[in-house]
């Protein structure tokens, strides 16, 4: 296992009856990353992560956690990680700070007023300090995720496996809970499922994306975003007299949109050329003002529903829009 990789998995097999859910998968979750994995429902990511955090054996494939197999050296790799279920459930009875207590006092050695004190760190970077006397029963949906993060983190595993941590929660619980995985960055690895869009665009480094037993599509959330078909967005101020006119007429310009009054796109055949002569040809020829140049962005939904989506035309093509 590479030294910069917290999880790794090769061919990963799981099957059930005659269902093959994971159909020989391949991650690689790089240490210290926010790693977004997206999918369906019943794609297979909840059985992924069981069989990761040891709960389900594979029916074949390899996985590591932090150079242990989750098979073969079980009790090291478990020992590497930190879970929180889809579905956790705790004694409403206990207070906020008392569940955190128990699982510390269960996961970590030394002394109690050491491990209490890592109770009452956790408490503050979770932003549950003012509700650690609360009862769980009258926590709100987003407290509840983010006590779950807590718990899976006090115990200071190296890797975080959270299974749908936004899941049912409203815009502020959603919020609260990804601000707590992009500060958990800097001390462990967070791996969590999702089938939530704007989830993985705002806090993920890397995704993969899972459709019914198989990775379609990972790599970096930046690559996924970037429009590879070779268009550049340029957003002017000012006059534009001819511009974009005499930009067309470039061999390695194969078309060029006005999506706004001061917003173009245009699509090259060679994106090494438009790098380097684009800006010169609109600025230093004709002394535009260029207010913005960028690679165009498609949407995480669009590439979304080329992979795995349902709203295609008779010819198999997605649909939307030309300008983004």
């Amino acid at each position: 296992m590479s030294a910069d990789l917290a999880i790794e998995v090769h061919g990963l097999r799981k099957r059930f009856g005659r269902t093959d859910v994971l159909q020989g998968i391949d991650l690689a979750v790089p240490r210290h990353s926010v790693f977004g994995f997206l999918g369906p429902n019943g794609a297979g990511k909840s059985t992924t992560m069981k069989i990761l955090v040891g709960l389900l054996r594979p029916s074949g494939g390899e996985a590591e956690i932090c150079g242990h197999d989750v098979h073969r050296d079980s009790v090291a790799a478990r020992a590497s990680i930190g879970f929180l279920p889809q579905d956790v459930s705790y004694w409403h009875h206990l207070d906020v700070r008392d569940v955190l207590r128990f699982t510390a006092h269960r996961n970590l050695s030394g002394r109690r007023r050491a491990i209490n004190e890592r109770v009452e760190e956790v408490l503050e970077l979770a932003g549950l300090t003012r509700l650690a006397k609360r009862k769980v029963r009258k926590l709100s949906g987003g407290e509840r995720q983010r006590l779950g993060v807590a718990e899976a983190w006090v115990g200071r595993p190296d890797v975080l496996i959270l299974d749908e941590p936004s899941s049912g929660l409203d815009p502020e619980g959603r919020h609260e809970v990804l601000d707590l995985l992009d500060r958990l960055r800097e001390d462990a690895t967070v791996f969590y499922s999702t089938h939530i869009l704007e989830d993985i665009e705002r806090v993920s480094d890397r995704i993969a994306l899972l459709d019914r037993g198989t990775i379609v599509a990972q790599g970096s959330t930046e690559s996924f975003l970037v429009d590879e078909r070779g268009v550049y967005s340029v957003t002017t101020a000012g006059p534009h007299d001819g511009a974009f006119e005499h930009l067309a007429g470039q061999p390695w310009v194969s078309q060029i949109e006005r999506c706004e009054s001061d917003r173009w796109e245009v699509h090259v055949t060679d994106r090494g050329r438009a790098d380097h002569q684009l800006l010169r040809v609109l600025v230093g020829d004709h002394g535009l003002t260029v207010a913005d140049f960028r690679p165009a962005r498609r949407s995480l939904e669009d590439i979304y529903l080329e992979l795995v989506g349902n709203d295609r035309s008779a010819d198999g093509e997605v649909h939307r829009d030309e300008c983004h």
